[in-house]
């Protein structure tokens, strides 16, 4: 284990590569820098609701944009399922073979019922929507880079490092989609040196802490509730700031702490060529899991507040979805989408 550490949590290859990553499609102007698939969406037979997460909220969140008359289905960016040769890029082997036991997905997913299905239902069933939201992360990160920003409709599996999941979290497409843009897996046009990662879900995004601990080429903002899952302290010296909140509290004081370290951050000597924001609405009043009580407006807020701070610098922002488990957080996600089109954070193709 200690071995797999220490490689997780290794800085960027120093060797160029000539690899790159076919997860990088080509992307018509005439779409917006928003990316879903439909299999991200996790449906068999009722399993999916033996866990509090709803899975199927990353479509509900594209059906009420499109009914909001946002963009039609034919301008959202349809991700490739991330493959094992781009997995091992970040993943130990050992860890991506551990997935082939229905058990060790059923401890990574919590859902113990998970355990008795055969692998080949898991692998279709499960995982393969989560190397789809894999590959809308490592996407949609260097869409952002091209038009300024991007939204992956789902992703954020904060949990996962290199060597091991948990928390529902099976990849680690965070620290995917910061490494590949810093090895030029997108190819050397788009590769960067220095990354942000702004995390917001109510829980420690320790999955990718331990990836980047030690590596002074990623800023990690971190505001979680101390209180609860997972309370990882060797994950925590990576965090460059930590905001540490608890169980109950509410808008005002949460902005305003959220708003301070977001500009302390930004206006300190670091100076990213991207942000990612991982946007959990799990802080959300109600949240069994969260125990925050920041309001539906709360979080409109709040993503307004990072889109704002990071377009008015000019700095690529890219966001994923993260958690959230409550049947009323898809449509709380799409409220803030629309509400970063109003403001004018975010705007649509300049083609039809």
């Amino acid at each position: 284990m200690a071995s797999n550490a220490s490689e997780a949590g290794a800085g960027p290859a120093k060797e160029s590569t000539s690899y790159l990553s076919p997860l990088y499609i080509s992307v018509p102007e005439s779409s917006w820098p928003i990316v879903y698939h439909p299999s991200y969406n996790i449906s068999f037979a009722g399993l999916e609701k033996l866990h509090p997460f709803d899975s199927g909220k990353w479509g509900k969140i594209v059906g009420f944009l499109i009914e909001a008359g946002l963009l039609q289905q034919h301008q959202l960016v349809q991700p490739l399922e991330a493959q094992e040769a781009d997995l091992l890029k970040v993943h130990t082997a050992d860890y991506l073979n551990s997935l082939k036991w229905s058990a060790n997905v059923a401890r990574v997913t919590e859902v113990g019922l998970v355990a008795m299905l055969p692998n080949f239902i898991v692998q279709r069933k499960v995982l393969k929507p989560f190397r789809f939201h894999v590959g809308g992360t490592v996407l949609a990160a260097k869409l952002a880079l091209d038009r300024g920003w991007a939204i992956n409709i789902g992703g954020g599996f904060h949990h996962c490092c290199g060597y091991r999941g948990g928390g529902f979290c099976a990849y680690a497409d965070i620290t995917m989609a910061v490494k590949f843009l810093q090895r030029g897996y997108a190819g050397p046009q788009s590769q960067i040196q220095r990354a942000m990662i702004v995390d917001l879900d109510a829980h420690q995004g320790n999955g990718h802490e331990r990836d980047f601990l030690g590596d002074k080429t990623v800023f990690i903002l971190d505001a979680y509730n101390v209180q609860i899952y997972p309370g990882d302290n060797a994950a925590k010296p990576a965090i460059s700031c930590s905001v540490d909140l608890t169980a109950g509290v509410g808008d005002n004081a949460y902005l305003d702490e959220v708003s301070k370290a977001l500009e302390e951050s930004l206006n300190g000597s670091f100076q990213p060529q991207l942000v990612l924001y991982n946007a959990g609405t799990d802080i959300m009043d109600g949240d069994p899991l969260g125990l925050m009580r920041i309001t539906p407006n709360g979080i409109i807020k709040r993503d307004e507040l990072v889109f704002r701070a990071c377009r008015t610098r000019s700095i690529p922002v890219v966001m994923v979805t993260s958690g959230g488990y409550q049947r009323s957080n898809a449509r709380v996600i799409a409220d803030s989408i629309l509400n970063l089109r109003d403001k004018g954070l975010i705007e649509g193709p300049t083609a039809g």
